[in-house]
Parts: structure tokens; sequence; C-alpha cells
């Protein structure tokens, strides 16, 4: 095709899949079957998931997986994972078992601030307009009463409202800077929709202000819109016991392997090119426990990416560290959640993971998140130092490879057996695939 389709999203769904076929695949029929096969027999369920999204055509599977043995502040947990990549799940499962002999998981929720912004342009004089919104903070917090009203009476609601000045960044750019707490919910709508009342707000009291000159009345609104930076909303998850308890099969020698593991996360933490890795793998465990609970993972990759990287160069957001011979391993991290509103009240299955989870608040879901994270960058810290991540990681992803092959029964008993004290690959397995059929 090369040219723009019009109307498209006013087709109905079954136009919609029709004119895809025909424009882009050589065999339709079969085409719209694949679509087709993956939609909810329940009509009821399949309308829900149409309407989450614009111009939906099918649904996208993603495994929905647990990792049970989670051991946190004394309580065990079952933790449910989203997530498609080999090993994660298993690996998880593997460090919640290892570390639920050995003390569990503890955890703190820090802060739970979130942060929106007024960004706006103001030429004039600066102290004016200090003076100037020093007069109508307190018409600010009146003026969105009536959407705050129910965020206050659940314990939250608007922290507080700073100016800043950001003209050394560019000419007459200043902020409105503001701190939220929103309990339950992770707060999108509700920030969106005060910060779009202090803009009106704003322009409103600055259009009247006597002291400001005509220029300085006009004062420019570029957007109004939350930050998912938020280096204060933040939670600790730790492990920690004497050295000599970490000992277990792949660890004949804990003192040579606690040196090690810190060296490890020492490296991640003066360089950023093992850094990006060792943090994705914290993330492997961290956006799989927030798509399942019907949270926003690109949110907090986003800031969690961010958090790594203010100290002015990207950095591990773990670390571990040796002292009177006991080891331990830690992490402070962002997490913006919600267990309220957006897909928490509409999905099934997110429905049923916080269920699962004994339907948490947002802050015990802070907690439950951050240490899937410290499991899954435990358990490859660990390979890592010991064995060497692709023999689990190449053994977990052998069903994939069978799969691409169509494997029969038969030949899956065979791949098995003879992979199972030999090093995993690709190329290994499409060998002794061939040579099978051959």
């Amino acid at each position: 095709m090369n040219q723009a389709v019009s109307g498209f999203s006013k087709l109905s769904k079954e136009e919609k899949i029709a004119w895809i076929a025909q424009t882009y695949f050589s065999t339709p029929k079969d085409a719209i079957q694949l679509l087709k096969n993956y939609w909810n027999s329940d009509e009821k369920i399949q309308k829900l998931h149409d309407e989450f999204i614009e111009n939906t055509i099918s649904n996208f599977y993603i495994p929905l997986g647990v990792a049970p043995n989670f051991l946190i502040n004394g309580k065990y947990k079952t933790i449910p994972m989203a997530i498609e990549e080999s090993s994660v799940v298993a690996a998880a499962s593997k460090a919640a078992k290892f570390w639920s002999t050995r003390g569990g998981f503890t955890t703190r929720v820090i802060d739970t601030e979130k942060i929106g912004q007024v960004h706006f342009l103001f030429k004039g004089e600066t102290e004016k307009l200090h003076t100037f919104f020093a007069e109508i903070k307190s018409d600010l917090f009146t003026e969105t009463a009536s959407i705050t009203k129910n965020m206050q009476a659940r314990g939250g609601g608007i922290l507080d409202i700073v100016l800043k000045d950001k003209t050394d960044l560019i000419p007459n750019y200043f902020q409105l800077h503001v701190s939220f707490e929103t309990k339950d919910s992770m707060g999108a709508n509700f920030i969106n929709s005060c910060l779009e009342q202090f803009a009106k707000t704003l322009k409103e009291k600055a259009n009247q202000y006597e002291l400001f000159s005509e220029t300085e009345k006009d004062i420019q609104i570029v957007m109004s819109i939350l930050s998912n930076y938020v280096p204060n909303c933040l939670v600790r998850a730790e492990v920690s016991c004497p050295i000599a308890d970490l000992e277990e099969k792949h660890i004949p020698n804990p003192q040579e392997f606690a040196e090690k593991f810190v060296q490890a996360v020492r490296i991640a933490e003066v360089e950023p090119f093992r850094a990006v890795t060792h943090n994705k793998g914290i993330m492997n465990g961290i956006d799989a426990v927030v798509l399942a609970t019907g949270n926003d993972f690109r949110a907090i990759e986003a800031g969690v990416h961010a958090y790594a990287s203010r100290n002015g160069q990207y950095s591990s957001l773990s670390h571990a560290k040796i002292e009177n011979g006991v080891f331990s391993f830690w992490m402070e991290i962002p997490l913006a959640l919600g267990t309220v509103g957006g897909l928490t009240s509409l999905h099934p299955l997110v429905k049923l993971a916080l269920e699962m989870l004994e339907k948490p608040s947002a802050q015990e879901l802070m907690q439950i998140v951050a240490v899937a994270g410290l499991a899954q960058n435990f358990a490859a810290l660990r390979s890592l130092t010991t064995t060497g991540i692709q023999d689990g990681h190449m053994k977990m992803h052998l069903n994939n490879i069978l799969n691409q092959f169509d494997a029969t029964e038969d030949e899956r008993i065979a791949v098995r057996k003879h992979f199972k004290h030999q090093t995993v690959s690709h190329s290994a397995v499409v060998e002794f695939m061939n040579q099978l059929r051959n």
C-alpha cells in the first residue's frame, strides 16, 4: 500500500480487519482467522477488551505466571507476573525460595509523593511574579476544592505548590511545581485535572492583577501535566544474612561468592554499559508485576531510569555490602502505583492478580513490586557470578526453540535427553534437530 486510508476509525471492527487482511496479506482468510482465534469466546469480556484502546482488532496474549514462596516482612506471598521472556518467573521463584530460609525480604515505603507541573512563559519582572504567586497561592487550593474533595476524604490531596524559576534554561520559562498524595490510586487523572485548573486560575488572576503591565498579564500556558519522575515516591527492599548462610549447591564457598557478588554490583554502580543491563534485569521482575496488576509499566520504566541517572551518570539501582560478617543486598526505587481506578477495576485478570495478592493497598503493592525486582536481580547476579547466565536461561529457552520446529513429543524427549548435560544454544539445537530428522 502506498497511500493513506480515509475514515479508518469509523469502520466497524469486522471492516477494519477485512481492510487490513486484503491490503497486507497474500492469504486474507488466514490472517482473519488468526486474529479471530485470539478473540475471547465470552462476548462481554471481548467487548471489554475492545474498548480498552482504539482500533482494536484482536487480543495480544502475554503469559501470566506466578512466583511463589516470597517471604515479605514475615508473610508469604505468591506474586503474579505477566511477561513473555523465558526464565524470568523461574528465576524469581528460585530467589524467593532461597531467601525464604534466610529471613526473607524486608521492605518499607519511604515516601509516596507524586509530582505535576504547569509550564508557562512570563515576560516581565521576576520579583513581581513571586509576589503575585504568594498572593494567589491560596486561590489555587480553593479553586480546586471540588476536584480534591473526594481525594482529601481518603487522606490525600495537594501537598504543596511551588513557583520555580527556570529562566536559566529557557528564556521566560517558569513552573508551578506541585506535589500530591493520591493514596491507593496512581492519580494521573486527578493530578492532571488539578493542574489544568491551576493553569486556568493562574491565567485569569494574572489578567486581573493590577501590578502587572499588559505584557506581564499575558502569561502563556505551555502545558499542564503530571511527571512520571517521582524521586520522592520511594520504596526500599532488602535481604541480608550471615555470609556462612549463603552456602548452597552452587555456592560452596560463601565468602568468595559474597565478595564476587558485591564486586559485580559495584561494577554496575560505576559502569553505565553494565548498569543498563543490570537494571534491565531488575525491570524484568518489576514490569511483570506492574503489568499483571494493571499499572502503567512505561511510566514506571521512565521514572526508574531517570532515578538511576539522578547523580549525573546512569548507575545501578541495587547495592550490596559485606559488614561484620553479614551480606546485605538492597534497593531503593521510585514506584508510583495504584490499586484502584484504571484497569484495576475493569480487567478480569488484573482483579484476579490483586486478589491473589490479598487486595493490597498502593503502598503494599509498591513493596511487593520492589521485592520482585530485587529477587530478579539477585537471581541474575547469582548466575552471572557462579554458573553463568546462559546455562539456566538457554535451558528455559529450549521450549521456544522446539516450538519453532513444531517438534513432536518424541523429538522433544530426545532433545531434552541430549541437552541434559550439554550446553544449550540455538545453533546446537538446530543441528541436533536436523540430525534427528535426517
